[in-house]
């Protein structure tokens, strides 16, 4: 009975624990950043596609709105409802991928999205977080047979490979590099031997290469990154007018509005390349300053993984802040011209409501486990 009761009394000290304050403070100074961003990017395309300058920033801000709701939500909902989402989130992300392949609308030769009248759903954004989930669960709960591979590394990788069949038959290779890469690091975290590590890069790499070669898209983006201004009119254009932005921005930018390669210049300037444009109107001390609020919001999430005493909890809060990290240095490194363009939304910033949704789940999620985290 004074074990029962010893018991319930950790778990209801957890259960009302605080929140992560700083991770709070953070996060909300983000997001108006970002809603900000969305606004002064987003007014030439608004104005072109709708006839009305705020159409795009109403849309991110409705989002938004329902996204705080989600995040109080999920702040305070028992652990135990968290730890029952592993199989209903795969399967139904699944499911959702699926779906777009058979009656998702083709939208730039891509079928990614569900088409819901209200919003177009983008499924992979939330197959992120359902992989984590599950990653968390199967590593934590298989942690003595995780050295072994037909055990411990075949069923993360099989359900790996399904989600990343379906992002490639859409065709999404952005996508199934975050899953690969959400993959090896989990497994990384989890235990798994170095030497089957080796083998995923290199399965990887093969597999990537693969898709570029079959691609002559894919092989002319590749090779537009390589030499962006070779053909600047054409597959490195992106590129090219991304690094315009930042390079017209000079130091502290053109003033808030400022920017010319919105207007019709830049293409996706209020989505993936939204980043160029804030550097062009705030320069490298605004862009500077973003990267270190990232730093350090991603820097609270490492410690509320790092807090975790329970290794399910460690695993789960660890994985959805590499969603949120991964996304960040991939786009980044996008709009600087480091990799080629992936299609990869800049976390908080970009235009999109999928793409916010996912990202403020894992902050509500991360929020939830700050509650149990220890110094």
């Amino acid at each position: 009975m004074n074990v029962r009761r010893k018991k319930n009394t950790d778990a209801q000290e957890l259960a009302f624990g605080p929140v992560d304050w700083w991770l709070v403070a953070l996060f909300l100074l983000l997001l108006c950043f970002g809603l900000l961003a969305v606004l002064t990017a987003s007014g030439p395309a608004s104005q072109r596609t709708y006839g009305e300058t705020y159409h795009f920033f109403h849309r991110q801000l409705i989002t938004m709105l329902l996204g705080g709701v989600i995040v109080a939500w999920l702040c305070w909902v028992p652990r135990r409802f968290i730890n029952r989402l592993h199989y209903v989130g795969i399967f139904s992300v699944i499911i959702l991928l699926l779906l777009c392949l058979l009656i998702g609308p083709t939208i730039n030769g891509s079928k990614r999205w569900l088409d819901l009248h209200f919003m177009m759903l983008q499924p992979m954004e939330f197959t992120r977080v359902a992989l984590v989930l599950y990653f968390a669960y199967f590593m934590s709960s298989k942690q003595s047979m995780i050295k072994e591979f037909s055990r411990g590394l075949l069923p993360p990788s099989l359900i790996t490979l399904t989600v990343c069949i379906l992002l490639i038959l859409q065709p999404d290779l952005g996508g199934t590099i975050i899953m690969l890469a959400l993959l090896f690091f989990m497994c990384l975290a989890g235990g798994t031997r170095g030497w089957y590590l080796v083998s995923v890069l290199i399965l990887t790499a093969l597999l990537v290469a693969g898709l570029i070669a079959v691609a002559p898209y894919r092989m002319a983006r590749l090779m537009a990154f390589l030499d962006p201004f070779q053909d600047a009119k054409g597959a490195g254009y992106q590129i090219v007018q991304s690094l315009y932005a930042l390079g017209s921005g000079g130091f502290f930018g053109k003033g808030i509005g400022g920017s010319i390669q919105k207007t019709g210049y830049l293409p996706e300037a209020h989505n993936d390349f939204i980043l160029s444009v804030i550097g062009e109107e705030v320069g490298f001390v605004g862009i500077t300053v973003i990267m270190v609020l990232f730093a350090l919001f991603l820097y609270r999430c490492y410690r509320v993984a790092l807090g975790q005493k329970d290794l399910r909890d460690r695993l789960s809060a660890y994985g959805l802040t590499l969603v949120i990290g991964l996304s960040f240095l991939l786009n980044l490194a996008v709009i600087l011209g480091s990799i080629p363009p992936k299609g990869v939304a800049m976390p908080f910033f970009s235009y999109g409501g999928s793409s916010l949704l996912s990202n403020m789940i894992c902050v509500g999620l991360l929020l939830n486990y700050s509650r149990t985290a220890r110094e």
